[in-house]
Parts: structure tokens; sequence; C-alpha cells
């Protein structure tokens, strides 16, 4: 007989193993679903072991210059293998925890590719879409496919679909070539470290792997389409930081179309257009950083369409006359566009009862938004007040310095009919800034020129990713300018920048 639950997850990462959580908590009898291993990509092939090296490589640096301090040693030996091991060790260790808390929060771990088989029963009244009416029995079948190919089937009332995204690889002849590589692939090399790097995008992974590998002494080329690195994010951060990445030593071509990837003595040549002419560059390897699609592969294998809406499910009839599950999966596609699953407010897909988060629905590919977002379901199917924490999720990029941003740039205020206005201080001036010795960084405000709400703050600093949180609180309950300065923050330390970007304003009449 099949085991029964109120909710079965697909997809523990950080918005699945979360939401699981939540579920628990508000007494759901509750199923987490993983093909690999628990923590998702971010656990295992994105922000962990990306930050991991990101940390080694900043504590490398810091060695290197520790003489600007008063500190002379030896020059410091990179044992490769070992960072490698203290990154390995370091996912294990928080894989652990995470195993921990779901036995300990009674949540039912299953190890193989979840698909699903949707329901079709009619709603009761007052019931939602998806449950039986008579029985209140779960209705949508999840099949768990293990590795040795057998199958497990779960009865489920409510579906979550977290499955996360993959690496998005363009079409780009020589893509296959050997030291062609992904994310994924970079993060599992085993080799010695690189003495070039040729990186194809300029995105947040692309600039994070540029720092990473040039504090290891690799040659790092940057090739991005666009007319900006991070073109999403306020345009001064941009410019920073090329400035930055190209005094270390990085060669930046933005406007940079590639054309193909060719064998070459040494590593692989990349034929590029900039600025109508073509241009080529030799790297020993190539990191392809041009983003992640959605993975959906394989959660409705019998669909091979997508619907354009919500369909009404047919009338309730006994067991004989049900339809067979491949009939029933061609009536109830989940709705996409794009490779993407649609949603609503709610993160309810076209099919009641089964819902969508994270990097599958496409919106935003950060893992504390998949969390968010998947909370918000859980809270909703729940019946509770799901809230609108999800309307303002800040962006993070872990360079040196530090990137961070939330809410409204200047430009995007404006396009909206606000009037507005920036205020921008440099690190400069920072007492904590300056004994560390950091980089010049400066923090910009954006806020509504009558009533000096804040609408926005854009960082490149020291701590950068600590601090935005402060303003994302702000922001969230429309707090002023002044109201920011009220808080006292310590003396010496990198939050009292905040202050000097919240007082540095014309002051309300």
């Amino acid at each position: 007989m099949s085991e029964r639950f109120d909710l079965t997850i697909i997809g523990a990462g950080p918005g699945g193993y979360e939401a699981a959580f939540e579920a628990a908590r508000l007494g759901f009898r509750t199923a987490l679903v993983e093909k690999d291993t628990l923590g998702g990509t971010c656990l295992n092939r994105g922000c962990i072991p990306t930050k991991t090296l990101i940390h080694t490589a900043e504590l490398y640096e810091e060695i290197k210059n520790a003489a600007r301090f008063g500190i002379h040693a030896e020059p410091p030996v990179l044992d490769w293998n070992a960072v490698r091991q203290h990154k390995t060790d370091t996912i294990a260790a928080l894989q652990k925890g995470i195993a921990t808390r779901l036995k300990a929060a009674k949540v039912a771990v299953y190890q193989g590719s979840g698909s699903v088989v949707p329901g079709f029963f009619t709603a009761g009244k007052g019931q939602p879409m998806g449950t039986n009416p008579v029985s209140g029995e779960a209705v949508h079948r999840v099949l768990i496919t293990a590795a040795d190919g057998s199958v497990t089937t779960l009865e489920t009332e409510r579906v979550l679909l977290a499955t996360g995204s993959v690496p998005a690889v363009p079409p780009i002849p020589g893509h296959d070539l050997p030291g062609v590589m992904t994310s994924d692939d970079l993060l599992a090399y085993d080799g010695e470290p690189l003495e070039s790097l040729l990186i194809i995008g300029g995105g947040v992974i692309g600039v994070e792997f540029a720092g990473i590998w040039q504090s290891f002494g690799t040659k790092i080329t940057i090739l991005e389409a666009l007319p900006s690195l991070i073109a999403n994010l306020d345009r001064e951060l941009s410019q920073s930081l090329k400035l930055s990445l190209k005094k270390k030593g990085a060669d930046i071509h933005t406007g940079a179309n590639v054309h193909f990837l060719s064998p070459a003595e040494g590593g692989i040549c990349c034929t590029y257009l900039e600025k109508e002419q073509e241009q080529t560059c030799t790297a020993q390897a190539v990191l392809i950083a041009t983003g992640r699609r959605p993975f959906t592969e394989g959660l409705f294998p019998d669909a091979t369409e997508t619907a354009p809406a919500r369909e009404t499910p047919p009338p309730m009839r006994s067991a004989a006359e049900r339809d067979s599950d491949a009939e029933i999966a061609s009536r109830f596609r989940v709705a996409m566009e794009r490779g993407r699953i649609l949603m609503d407010d709610d993160y309810e897909t076209s099919i009641p009862g089964i819902y969508a988060i994270g990097d599958v629905i496409g919106t935003l590919p950060l893992a504390h938004a998949a969390t968010a977002q998947g909370k918000k379901a859980v809270r909703h199917m729940a019946g509770k007040d799901a809230g609108n924490s999800c309307e303002l999720v800040p962006s993070c990029i872990y360079t040196s310095p530090e990137i961070a941003s939330v809410g409204l740039t200047l430009e995007q205020a404006k396009s909206r009919g606000i009037a507005a206005r920036s205020h921008k201080i440099l690190s400069s001036a920072n007492g904590k800034s300056v004994l560390t010795m950091q980089e010049r960084g400066f923090i910009k405000v954006v806020y509504e020129e009558q009533s000096h709400v804040l609408l926005g703050a854009h960082m490149l600093c020291a701590r950068a990713t600590d601090m935005i949180s402060e303003f994302a609180l702000a922001i969230q309950r429309g707090l002023t300018m002044e109201e920011m300065a009220e808080v006292v923050r310590p003396h010496p330390s990198f939050s009292e920048m905040i202050t000097d970007a919240v007082t540095s304003v014309p002051m309300l009449v």
C-alpha cells in the first residue's frame, strides 16, 4: 500500500528542505524527495563550495599581503589538494546538519528521481481542488525511481516542486571540447591551478569564479555579450567591479559575442566579435557561465506538451472508470513558458494542489529567494497569512570587495514615475575600512525626494553582503532616511557607513 502524505516536496535544496521544516512545524505529514544529495545545487555545486573557495582565496591574498600590516613571513604555499578537501568537508558537515534536522522534524526523506501523476477529483464544497471530497484521501501521486530502477509510490494531497536549475550551455560550436567547463565541472576540477582561464559570461557566476582564480594566480579573460558586467544591477556597481578586476590583471571585453571555440596549442582558442571586428584569445580552459536553466526533466514523464492554462477536472467516477495515468497526465499538464514552470502569487501551478518555487520557476535564481518562496507556499497551503517576504530580495555577489543590492536603482525609480534622488558615500572615510586596508568602495542609497522614504541601497564594500539586510528591513518597513539615522551603530565598524549614507542628505523641513 502506498505511503500517504499531506505534502510531498521534490528537490532538497534550500527551497525544498526549508519548506519541509515549515510544513512539519505547521503539522503537515511531509515527504522530501531528492535524486542526488541533500542540499541541492546551493550546497553541493553552488553557493557553499564557491564561497568556501572565495574564503580560501581571500585568506591566501591576505597572507601574501601581510607585510602591509608589518607581518613578514615566507610566501604562502597553496596546497590545492587540501583546498579541495576543505571544500568537501564543509559540504559534508552541512549535509549532515540538514539530515539531522530533517530527522528531528520527522520529515520522511526518499532517495531517487521524483515524477508526478496529477490527481483529478473535483473539490467538494469548501475543500481545495485535488482532494477527494468523500474520503479526503490524497489524490496526487509521486513516483520515486531509485538508482537501482525500483519505484516507490507516494500518495499526497499537495506537491511542491523545488527541483532547481542546471547550467545553461548555449550552442557555441566547440562547447563540448575537452577543457570547456560549466560551473559544476570547474567546482569538481581536480587538477593543478590553471595558468589561464577564459570565462564566457560576466554575470554573478562568471565574476565570482574570476575572483577566485585570480587569487590563485590564474590569468583571467572575461567575454560578456552585454554592454556591462552584472548588467541587472546598478550601473556604478558594474563599472567599479570591472575596474577592480582589471586592476588585478583581468582582461575584460564587454559587447563581445562568441562565435566558436577550437583546439589550440596549450589550450582552447575562442573566436569572438567585438566592435564589428573578429578577435581571438587562447586559454588553458574555458568556463561557460552564461546562466542556468530550470530543471524540469522527468517531472511529468507522460506529458510531452504543456497546457496554456488550468483545465477543469472531469467529474469524479468509480475506480473502474478512471482514466489511465497516461491519459490523466495528458489532460493535466503543468503550464510552462520557455522552460520554466508558471505559477500564481501563491506559487500554485496550473494544476490545483501542485506548487513550484525556486529556480524551476525562473524568476529569482537565489537560494534565499527559494527559501522565502517555499515558506510562503507552505503557509498558503495551511491557510495561514503568507506575508510578502518574497517581494524584496537582496542580491549579493561575493567578489572582493563584496557587492550587495536591494530595492530600486535610481533609474528604475524614475522609470516608475517616482521623484527620487540618490546619495553616495565612499568607504575611504570609514575607520574600519581604512585600518583593514580595504579597497575603495561605496554605498549608494536611493530615496523618495519629498518623504525621504528609502527605496533602494547598492553597496560595493567589505561586509556588504551582511549589511544589506539592514537596508532590506528598512525598505520593507517603509522607513525614512531620518529614521534609519536614529540607530546607534558601533564604532569602529563597517556598519557606520550606513549611518553616513542616510544622514548626509538635505534635512526635511
